[in-house]
């Protein structure tokens, strides 16, 4: 959401402005790493031409990214010469180029490559990257921030792309068999249903509610599909709109078996990820806590570790603080794992212990799921299609024990 503030800098001038947060405490934190203390912050709508041009930057980019400036770094390369040498390497890609561009522009004018970043309005970045990047900077482990960086983009583009390729088998097969029930109760049903309308013979329970629905499939096709349209529309604009809707349907799929497993298991191991690169980078366990759960893509979790993350920077364990709050049952595993880690002080090498058990985990799960996935979908298809043959098929056959 875009808020708007009135505050001070450090010098004591005031100053004003918007920035972009998902969450009050976010824009708090936003505020204070730029060293300006508000007085207030209200939402608003006001237009900003940066923020309706600048995009997410991807992840397969950002990955890109730090691999490529962490190799040129880690070679004895400045921060400027690997970026004037990423701008000659990537000349086809505009945007990409605009925003190495940009840049360099700010690097040679003497600024660091985290206000670069920051202040760049090509794409907008992360705020647990840029927050990592800038401790990184301070305490010269960019090379290692950066390919760690990397591997975590690179993981998440992977598993994102390894969804989408087994999901598109289930989904032609789940299209060729909207069209073939469709086929069959438009063209096939009616002309079958003559058949029995002239022979006056009362048809079974099933046959009716088939033919019935082929009159009322032909009759309102069009209201139909429009109908369904407008449904999926409105759908995604209250999911991406109106956050109590986006909480509602992420708090129930949670509840899904096997599949609330599966997002429960992936957001915690990206949020034990990020927390455990950003302890790992020097950055102060409160502030880490805030910024990696900015994370989390399922709002009900979101919403939890936002309540969970005031406390910590109040002084209390991000354990204990998840224990007190109420909503979602986070998995006893993570919680004993993080108690553990934060009483033994090991925080960040537990961590990375439990986002790469969750990964496995995870990789297991969803190949089950997948496995059952398709023969599931050939049953179901095959029963509505077996169905609508047996309700074409009783009438007839009770018509032949009647003519012997």
């Amino acid at each position: 959401m875009l808020l708007k503030y009135k505050g001070f800098d450090k010098s004591g001038k005031k100053v004003k402005g918007t920035i972009n947060a998902s969450s009050i405490e976010e824009a708090t934190q936003k505020l204070k790493s730029k060293g300006i203390y508000h007085e207030g912050l209200t939402e608003t709508t006001e237009f900003s031409f940066d923020a309706f041009s600048a995009r997410q930057m991807p992840g397969e980019l950002l990955a890109t990214f730090s691999k490529e400036l962490s190799s040129y770094l880690n070679s004895g390369m400045t921060i400027l010469t690997a970026i004037k040498l990423l701008e000659n390497q990537h000349e086809g890609e505009k945007r990409y180029v605009s925003f190495l561009n940009s840049l360099k522009t700010m690097i040679d004018e003497g600024k660091s490559l985290y206000h670069a970043l920051d202040t760049q309005k090509v794409y907008v970045l992360p705020d647990f990257y840029l927050q990592s990047l800038n401790v990184a900077g301070q305490s010269g482990k960019m090379v290692e921030v950066l390919t760690n960086m990397a591997n975590f983009f690179s993981a998440q583009t992977k598993v994102r792309k390894q969804v989408k390729g087994a999901m598109i088998y289930p989904s032609v097969i789940f299209v060729v068999a909207i069209l073939i029930i469709g086929f069959l109760l438009v063209s096939v049903v009616p002309e079958i249903a003559q058949i029995f309308e002239d022979t006056d013979q009362e048809l079974p329970p099933i046959t009716q509610v088939v033919v019935s629905s082929s009159d009322f499939l032909i009759a309102h096709y069009m209201g139909i599909l429009i109908g369904i349209i407008l449904l999926i529309v409105l759908f995604k604009l209250a999911y991406a709109k109106i956050n109590a809707f986006h909480e509602l349907i992420d708090g129930w799929m949670l509840k899904v078996p096997l599949i609330g497993e599966l997002i429960q298991n992936h957001e915690l191991g990206r949020f034990s990820y990020i927390l455990s690169l950003m302890l790992g980078s020097g950055v102060a366990y409160a502030q880490a806590v805030q910024l990696s759960k900015a994370t989390f893509a399922n709002y009900k979790l979101k919403n939890l570790f936002d309540k969970a993350s005031v406390k910590v920077v109040e002084g209390n364990k991000l354990s204990n603080s998840l224990a007190l709050s109420k909503g979602v049952k986070i998995k006893r595993n993570f919680m004993q794992t993080l108690a553990l880690g934060e009483e033994s002080s090991e925080v960040s090498e537990v961590l990375n212990n439990t986002a790469n058990l969750y990964a496995e985990e995870n990789d297991d799960k969803l190949n089950i799921l997948l496995s059952l996935l398709n023969p599931f979908m050939m049953i179901l298809i095959g029963g509505f299609v077996g169905v609508i043959i047996a309700a074409m098929m009783l009438p007839i056959f009770t018509m032949t024990q009647g003519m012997n």
